[in-house]
């Protein structure tokens, strides 16, 4: 009986990462619609929710927040050394890992 309960929970598992990822999908055209009117309470739920979404898909895969959050300021302390262009124009790559390791 052992055996059927854990191929039931990895079925589970898998059914809920197939849901995540039409989540992501489905919050960037959310995000895009929003865009698309102008509207910014649409702009913010979107970006909220496929960030969210985003962080939840990477721990059912087995990522904890905290690694996620390091990984993101690894890739903006790389954008910088390398120049990117948002950095050498806004300073928003600066501004984002600074804001991430404020936390």
């Amino acid at each position: 009986m052992l055996n059927r309960e854990k191929d039931v929970d990895l079925a589970r598992r898998a059914k809920v990462i197939e849901w995540l990822k039409t989540e992501v999908v489905d919050h960037v055209a959310h995000l895009l619609k929003g865009i698309w009117e102008g509207s910014h309470v649409r702009i913010v739920d979107g970006l909220a929710s496929l960030i969210s979404s985003g962080y939840i898909l990477g721990r059912r895969l087995g990522i904890s927040y905290r690694d996620l959050d390091e990984a993101i300021v690894e890739k903006m302390k790389k954008h910088r050394q390398e120049g990117h262009q948002l950095e050498d124009w806004y300073g928003d790559i600066s501004s984002l890992e600074e804001h991430l390791r404020k936390r």
